[in-house]
């Protein structure tokens, strides 16, 4: 089963910082699970209406986890 996290972040200023996700990560702000794609996006979609993130200075990030393997 496919799970997914909804993560709000800061968004980095650009001067002088690695932008490398997986070596620098944003700072995250809230965590969110899921269970379903369509639970995800409901949430993001509630994050996008946030002030700070309307103005640019946080980010929504939807990640699927614990993809599902392909039967045989």
């Amino acid at each position: 089963m496919t799970r997914f996290l909804v993560v709000l972040t800061d968004v980095r200023p650009v001067e002088g910082i690695d932008r490398n996700e997986r070596t620098a990560p944003e700072r995250r702000r809230q965590v969110v699970g899921a269970s379903s794609r369509e639970a995800a996006d409901r949430i993001a979609g509630a994050f996008m209406a946030l002030g700070m993130v309307r103005a640019g200075r946080q980010r929504v990030k939807v990640i699927a986890v614990g993809r599902r393997r392909a039967r045989n």
